[in-house]
């Protein structure tokens, strides 16, 4: 029987996701609690299910090319993407934070110049295109994937769009925050065909989820 593929996401979203595999049943092979370990695919206590270790970014890739069935993404990921191959299943309730801009605490101005331009530090294109776009603005994004705090101190940019959680690291560089883009929290995903395919296994699976979550 071919194993079911559970792709998840590093760091955060996952420390708050291990307790609830733990009390659905679901027990990963040591090394996937290590930080240290440089495996992404593990094995479970549930011989149909290995579990693989992602990038929050590419969780929503492996799931919509049926690489992984099922998935743990982020709205923001969900959004950012929007692929049509795959269903938002259930709502865990983890990995709550906003994706927001912020800006330079003395920026006057919302635009780069007077015809609807905006220049933007980002890692969402989409998302942040698709946003001032609704509004009229052509948004330039500049794509950043870290650090993107310091583009308006080094003078790349007066505007940012990136995720915030307690919006301490906004402000210790100096930086307001202005609008919220999105809301986020984190989603249960499965890709369409496995869906429509479903299996026991899936089922069970799901079923487990929207029991500890649901109540």
């Amino acid at each position: 029987m071919k194993k079911i593929i559970m792709a998840v996401p590093k760091g955060r979203i996952l420390d708050e996701l291990n307790p609830i595999l733990k009390r659905i049943g679901i027990l990963p092979e040591k090394d996937f609690y290590s930080h240290d370990s440089r495996k992404l695919m593990f094995e479970t206590n549930l011989k149909f299910l290995n579990i693989i270790r992602v990038r929050s970014f590419d969780v929503a890739t492996f799931v919509a090319l049926g690489a992984a069935q099922i998935g743990i993404a982020g709205d923001d990921v969900l959004n950012e993407f929007n692929y049509e191959e795959i269903y938002k299943v259930l709502d865990l309730k983890i990995g709550k934070c906003r994706l927001s801009i912020a800006k330079k605490k003395n920026s006057i101005s919302d635009f780069s110049d007077k015809e609807g331009h905006i220049l933007v530090a980002t890692k969402y294109k989409n998302t942040v295109t698709n946003y001032f776009a609704k509004k009229g603005i052509r948004a330039e994004c500049i794509k950043l994937n870290g650090a993107i705090e310091l583009a308006p101190k080094l003078g790349i940019c007066s505007t940012i769009v990136d995720l915030v959680s307690t919006g301490k690291t906004i402000k210790e560089n100096n930086l307001k925050e202005t609008d919220v883009l999105l809301k986020i929290t984190s989603k249960l995903i499965i890709n369409k065909i496995a869906y429509k395919l479903m299996n026991d296994n899936i089922t069970s699976i799901l079923d487990k989820f929207k029991k500890i979550i649901n109540g």
